[in-house]
């Protein structure tokens, strides 16, 4: 297949038209599966020539669906390929940045859990850590660790933002929770656990401040084991282990740490808590990612002088197309900021978009339709795959 310009034509299944004299160049689709198509492009930038490769969505393809890809713990890694394959999804980025290294807390154990929100298959599996507490570049003014790419329950994509809602009931009344399966907790915060975290320990969840990630661990902090609505266990300090099915462990810092004392064995203890997002119809998926587009415009105060191998999703067609978007991480390959990042995506044909997890994370795979089996496209900037927290997976059932 040549490289063809594209010029007076669409980019990627209805995208915006380059103009003539454009530099974005793109190798013709080939069809992955009903509704999916993967391609490649290449695009100049101030340091040279950046090599992408993309998947296209159809969603208003009644074979299509879009899932939230994770090794079964929110605390644990998998190669996007293995993440793909396991679920026999036809293709995959990878998602939200993570909990990659604890060298300002030495002796405490990295989570690999991620820093957004995240909902796959309409199941709610961790809420969002505070600002200060997030790995990735800066996010521009007004985002958040809470902001996501998402898809309802009536198929269509959107940008939202999800913040957790819960309480602690007790007997000496309601405590407000501020956590869900989260490598951080806010200061003065409780955060529920549950069998979905892992065995990864806790421990990290006390350590930094909402303003600072570096900041020591807490020295006050609390640990309260519920099960069958009664509390059967109390800790000085996080643990690790799994959380067995049925149970929900309390982990409280400061102020949440004293609350979580006055409890005793046996003191019967009731926990709700839910995602609540902006738009209208619930969210089926969601993945973590702060944005960099809407309007079909790049949004104000991105970064425009840091280059590296970026990841990004982007919805087009007023939610009813889905851009997937992994750059090349083969040496030589001219990497992007996220103010380019965003031109980018607007140009393939984003009406919003949002940046994923890059550098050594960027991991775009597909099946193929006849060996079924699942292929790296682009090559990571390591070297082989990095094992990560979760993907965004593309299912067709034709």
């Amino acid at each position: 297949m040549a490289w063809a310009a594209l010029a007076g034509g669409g980019v990627a299944g209805g995208a915006q038209a380059a103009a003539a004299g454009d530099s974005l160049r793109q190798v013709a689709e080939v069809p992955v599966a009903p509704g999916v198509a993967y391609g490649e492009f290449r695009t100049t930038v101030p340091r040279g020539i950046a090599h992408g490769h993309l998947l296209t969505v159809d969603l208003d393809d009644p074979r299509v669906t879009v899932d939230l890809l994770y090794p079964g713990a929110v605390g644990a890694r998998s190669p996007v390929s293995e993440l793909a394959d396991a679920r026999a999804a036809v293709g995959a980025v990878n998602g939200d940045f993570f909990n990659i290294s604890e060298t300002q807390h030495p002796g405490v154990e990295p989570t690999g859990a991620s820093v957004g929100p995240a909902i796959s298959s309409g199941r709610r599996l961790k809420g969002a850590v505070p600002d200060g507490q997030r790995f990735g570049p800066a996010m521009p003014p007004g985002a958040t660790t809470e902001d996501v790419l998402g898809i309802g329950y009536d198929h269509r994509a959107r940008l939202d933002r999800l913040s957790l809602r819960g309480t602690v009931w007790t007997p000496d009344g309601p405590l407000r929770l501020r956590g869900l399966n989260q490598y951080a907790l806010p200061v003065d915060g409780i955060g529920a656990y549950t069998e979905l975290w892992g065995p990864v320990s806790r421990q990290r969840a006390t350590c930094g401040t909402d303003t600072d990630r570096a900041a020591p661990c807490s020295a006050e902090t609390a640990e309260v084991t519920v099960r069958g609505g009664r509390v059967t266990e109390l800790a000085d300090r996080p643990g690790a282990g799994g959380v067995a099915a049925g149970s929900v462990v309390l982990v409280g810092r400061e102020e949440g740490a004293r609350q979580l004392r006055k409890l005793r064995l046996g003191d019967p203890v009731h926990i709700n808590h839910r995602l609540v997002g902006r738009g209208p119809v619930p969210l089926r998926f969601a993945v973590g990612g702060f944005p960099i587009v809407r309007e079909a415009q790049p949004v104000d105060g991105l970064d425009a002088s840091a280059a590296a191998v970026r990841t990004a999703a982007g919805v087009g067609d007023d939610g009813r197309v889905l851009y997937l978007m992994s750059l090349d991480g083969t040496p030589g390959e001219a990497g992007m900021t996220v103010r380019e990042l965003a031109e980018l995506m607007s140009r393939l044909g984003s009406q919003a978009a949002v940046d994923l997890d890059g550098g050594g994370s960027s991991t775009l795979v597909t099946r193929d339709p006849f060996s079924r089996d699942v292929t790296v496209r682009n090559h990571p900037s390591g070297g082989a795959e990095r094992p990560v927290p979760n993907a965004v997976g593309v299912f067709s059932f034709g």
